[in-house]
């Protein structure tokens, strides 16, 4: 194994096997891609479970929007963690935020807790956070491994400052991954200016919903 890793996001089966024949290190699985992914349908990823010896990491968002969640849905989260556990996935991803922009650390810590001991990523609700490196420390305490972001900019190569003073100030408590407008062709830069292991892509090159094969070579061969 190299030293940097590699996760798709998959928004259907089929790109997620194509992650796999490819070599990415792990697969995020989720559903409606416009909406910037959602939960993923549990038929869906109980197939995925099964094809993919890759890890699988899988989304908990009731919907689309912002990442303020009402009772309902915050229920709805937290049984949908308990029934993707029963697949013996290795990853969940969700983040929930205050009406204030911070993050809800008492709502987080409780998903947290529920996935124990599947290990957890916030994801790019970091990335409409009020205060960034409060928010850092606040999501290590949550208990959170994982944070997936553009660097709160519209892509990772905007973000890039921010990424690299993540990286430095997580100092290894936590793993920053980039993901935004990561591709083959900016991620080795990005690499050289965040010194962050793990990245995060759809790989989706055209109109279709689908990871493009070649991509995910290419981002492998830049991350050797």
């Amino acid at each position: 194994m190299g030293k940097y890793k590699l996760e798709i996001a998959c928004f259907n089966l089929e790109s997620a096997s194509i992650a796999q024949q490819n070599g990415a290190d792990r697969v995020e699985l989720c559903a409606n891609m416009k909406e910037g992914g959602t939960t993923p349908d549990y038929e869906i990823t109980q197939m995925a479970r099964e094809k993919l010896a890759i890890d699988l990491n899988v989304m908990i968002r009731p919907r689309g929007g912002d990442f303020v969640y009402s009772d309902d849905e915050f229920e709805r989260m937290k049984t949908e963690i308990r029934v993707f556990k029963k697949l013996k996935i290795d990853g969940f991803v969700f983040g929930i935020l205050d009406k204030e922009g911070a993050v809800n650390e008492t709502q987080n810590k409780e998903l947290v807790t529920l996935a124990n001991p599947i290990p957890c990523t916030f994801h790019r609700a970091f990335d409409v956070v009020n205060n960034v490196y409060q928010s850092l420390e606040s999501i290590i305490g949550c208990g959170f491994k994982t944070i997936l972001t553009s660097g709160q900019e519209i892509n990772v190569v905007e973000g890039a400052t921010v990424l690299s003073e993540l990286v430095k100030r997580a100092n290894n408590r936590i793993t920053i991954m980039p993901g935004g407008g990561l591709r083959s062709t900016n991620v080795k830069s990005l690499k050289e200016k965040t010194g962050a292991s793990f990245y995060h892509s759809s790989a989706i090159v055209d109109s279709s919903a689908i990871a493009n094969a070649k991509e995910i070579e290419a981002l492998k061969k830049e991350l050797d």
